[in-house]
């Protein structure tokens, strides 16, 4: 059982996570697709949360049949979300936690399918407590073969950590990034927006409402925090 093992690391997903970025990628979304008389609602939104951008947008203008290349839908959507990330606020919980982690010198991860030019914009305002990961790893990261749901990613940041997959707690609030997580052998809370159908992350080994309800003690995350 997870609760049984000793916890030595974790790895965090980041939008709609630590960042309050998602409805911001939905409002981009429908401000493009709107023009073509679209709705991007939430069952769409629940198929590619957490997937890579290409993979996402392809699925996006197949499925509403929009006249855009997915490429040019990416570049349109990035011009506006170059302006409403400035103001992506951190998700409940989510500073105290990283703090937590760094104060007690927690080896703790970041593993996004954003690439590096995204992650810089969202967390630009961030930077005082993104500067104490230990490691961040890129969906854009050329060590990625394939992107969640695949655990490509969740490895990687494990490998990059120097602590087994299966001594890593992996937060994440998507579908695919419970998948990817599950699939590297790692104990995984979820913390999923209230809309998302919980039938979708049932894999995981917690389901939490926000990062603070987090309990270390309950997944032995404290005797690496009491070592120090």
């Amino acid at each position: 059982m997870s609760q049984a093992r000793e916890h030595k690391a974790v790895i965090f997903d980041m939008d709609g996570l630590l960042l309050d970025t998602e409805n911001l990628y939905m409002q981009a979304s429908q401000e493009i697709l709107g023009q073509y008389g679209k709705t991007f609602d939430w069952d769409l939104k629940e198929k590619i949360m957490g997937r890579p951008s290409t993979e996402s947008a392809k699925v996006v203008v197949e499925t509403l049949g929009v006249p855009l290349a997915p490429s040019d839908y990416l570049k349109i959507r990035q011009e506006r979300l170059n302006l409403l990330f400035q103001n992506a606020a951190a998700m409940p919980g989510a500073i105290a936690l990283c703090q937590l982690l760094q104060s007690n010198e927690i080896p703790h991860a970041l593993a996004t399918s954003s690439n590096r030019q995204l992650f810089e914009l969202k967390t630009r305002p961030h930077q005082h407590w993104f500067q104490g990961f230990t490691t961040i790893v890129t969906g854009d990261d050329p060590m990625i073969k394939r992107g969640k749901p695949s655990p490509d990613i969740f490895l990687l940041a494990a490998e990059r950590l120097g602590i087994a997959p299966q001594h890593c707690i992996a937060f994440e609030d998507s579908p695919a990034g419970v998948t990817a997580a599950v699939e590297a052998g790692m104990t995984v809370i979820a913390v999923p927006d209230p809309r998302l159908n919980r039938s979708l992350i049932q894999s995981a080994h917690e389901i939490i409402e926000t990062l603070e309800q987090f309990s270390p003690e309950k997944w032995r995350l404290t005797n690496s925090l009491s070592k120090h």
